[in-house]
């Protein structure tokens, strides 16, 4: 239980034994301002507004039922009604020993669920771009964290590899084939191909003709085409898994769940629809008319999920996936990392699956959206040329930029050592400076600023990590041997110490609200209340009593492993050295 979980407790138990109603919160917050406690409660005042008292004189009674022996040194007033909470120095040092023998750094284990989070689904017409970012490593970063509180998270790649463009695709892949080139060849570069086989459809009727026709084969089943589709796919994939390594993203082949898997059940749903009297016909088409999102003229939101020529959609589709993962996978959450363009069309099939009857009500069903990446110029961000900024071209070129930087700063190390520590750094800038932002706010790509080694980025927590570590190669000590016998005296030891103490309520809202930026706040707020403490602490200094030195190295190895769990649940990595 959190330090704020237990004080909330006990204030909620005065409170009623106050004779205040219970759906009175307690209203527990971290202080802001030194002088006012440690943490403060204001339920007092909202709980005299109701009952139309002198909030001061509520606040009073609440202390005096108010049992925080062995929690607190000093409760108080202050204002018309605040009770500030001063904790004790022994409590503090008691829930860091506890904090460092305890699984999983002190983090709560809830009920486990079944967590299903679909995110990055790149369409395999092309190759990831800099659009599949945000939904990659934020999903990923999500699904770290709920698999480390013990959930069990099923992965979900939804890859786009369906559709009328793949006929086109296999077309021109099958025509380059009979010229003599190899597949692996002529897929080297998906972007070009693509071009290739689009300016070919757009120039040449017979072709056009072919394409088309191919679709129909593709989804008929016809083994030819099929066989170059597979091609076609597979190259595709290894484009992306390659991607996946180079950014330290877990998802994994056995996670890719495309499109293609519910091609089956796309005439059932459809069925199932039209039994309910949901779809009906529309000029040809297949549609279902949902009064739920009704506009403000009070006209029905049109879900198509049948075009007039027979073809079906995204949304068709959609919906398949959602019935698989209630009814095969038996997810308790389904969380959707797709961006904010997109909201209305998931509004419309998570209100259809739950009409239809394809997910039960019990099933929390998530669209998290996220902005865009913005260049300097304020607009999405493209190459020089207002090109698509292929992800691959980014790392690269991200890994070279951090390479010359830790060049400059340690121009002893071997050309292995940069590589490696520039790889991390480099993917590990690109990464922080999408994830510490609001998810749902745009933000603008600056090399310069994510790649510095100051202020709120990874270079700076990386480095920050670093220089714990260097502390023990310099006294010559095993971390892990440590005595775990800390002892809480100074204001700086104090103020890191309830940093450290916050890393399990920081993960769990993350697991809540799939907002990664509060953990990467936290690690930058434990950074700088890490580097105050070592500023105003001596640890290794001559004189520091063993006792002294002892309690500060604990506390340092507790910041170690806390700053290194919270980078790993961001997917960022850490080194030893710098």
């Amino acid at each position: 239980m959190s330090i704020k979980s237990l004080l909330d407790q006990r204030m909620l138990s005065a409170m009623a034994a106050t004779n205040i109603p219970e759906d009175c919160p307690a209203n527990i917050a971290v202080s802001t301002r030194a002088g006012f406690g440690d943490f403060q409660a204001n339920g007092a005042m909202a709980a005299a507004k109701r009952l139309k008292t002198n909030p001061r004189e509520l606040a009073q009674k609440i202390l005096e039922n108010l049992d925080l022996s062995g929690i607190a040194d000093n409760v108080d007033i202050a204002g018309p009604g605040f009770i500030n909470i001063h904790l004790a120095p022994e409590f503090l040092s008691e829930q860091l020993q506890l904090l460092s023998v305890a699984n999983k750094l002190g983090t709560n284990t809830p009920t486990p669920q079944t967590i299903v989070v679909d995110y990055s689904s790149p369409n395999l017409a092309k190759e990831m771009h800099v659009g599949h970012l945000r939904s990659t490593i934020i999903g990923d970063a999500v699904a770290r964290t709920l698999e480390y509180l013990g959930h069990n998270i099923i992965r979900q790649n939804h890859m786009g590899d369906w559709g009328t463009q793949f006929g086109m695709l296999i077309a021109e892949l099958e025509e380059q084939l009979g010229e003599g080139e190899q597949a692996e060849l002529a897929l080297g570069d998906l972007e070009i191909f693509y071009q290739q086989s689009k300016k070919h459809f757009d120039d040449n009727p017979d072709f056009a003709d072919k394409a088309r026709n191919y679709v129909v084969k593709l989804q008929s089943g016809d083994a030819h085409c099929r066989t170059l589709w597979q091609q076609f796919i597979d190259i595709s994939v290894a484009h992306s898994e390659a991607i996946y390594r180079d950014l330290n993203v877990t998802l994994t082949h056995t996670d890719i769940r495309p499109e293609s898997a519910y091609n089956d059940d796309l005439a059932n749903v459809l069925s199932d629809l039209q039994q309910q009297k949901l779809a009906v016909e529309d000029q040809g088409a297949q549609v279902v008319f949902l009064k739920e999102l009704a506009d403000k003229k009070g006209n029905p939101s049109p879900v198509i999920v049948q075009k007039s020529g027979g073809g079906y959609l995204y949304a068709t589709t959609d919906l398949a996936s959602l019935r698989y993962r209630s009814g095969t996978l038996k997810a308790n959450r389904i969380l959707y990392f797709i961006d904010a363009r997109q909201s209305l069309h998931m509004k419309q099939v998570f209100t259809l699956a739950k009409k239809a009857g394809f997910v039960t009500d019990n099933i929390c069903l998530e669209h998290h959206p996220f902005g865009t990446m913005m260049g300097k110029d304020g607009k999405p961000f493209k190459t020089r040329s207002g090109g698509t900024v292929k992800l691959t071209d980014l790392l690269q070129e991200a890994v070279e930029r951090a390479g010359t930087l830790v060049k400059e700063k340690n121009p002893a190390s071997t050309s292995g050592e940069i590589a490696e520590i520039g790889r991390k750094v480099g993917i590990g800038a690109v990464k922080y400076a999408d994830l510490s932002k609001t998810r749902t706010n745009d933000y603008i790509f600056d090399w310069e600023t994510m790649l510095s080694f100051e202020g709120n980025t990874a270079p700076y927590l990386q480095y920050a990590y670093t220089r714990i570590r260097s502390i023990f190669r310099k006294a010559g000590i095993e971390p892990s041997g440590i005595i775990q016998n800390i002892s809480i005296a100074e204001q700086q030891e104090k103020a890191l110490a309830l940093k450290l103490l916050q890393f399990g309520e920081v993960v769990q809202q993350v697991a809540d609200d799939a907002y990664p930026h509060v953990l990467c706040n936290y690690l930058y707020e434990l950074a700088s209340a890490y580097m105050v403490f070592y500023e105003h602490c001596p640890i290794l200094k001559d004189g520091i009593p063993p006792q002294v030195r002892d309690s500060r190295l604990a506390i340092c190895q507790l910041t170690s492993l806390v700053m290194a769990q919270g980078l790993d649940l961001l997917g960022i990595e850490v080194m030893e050295q710098m």
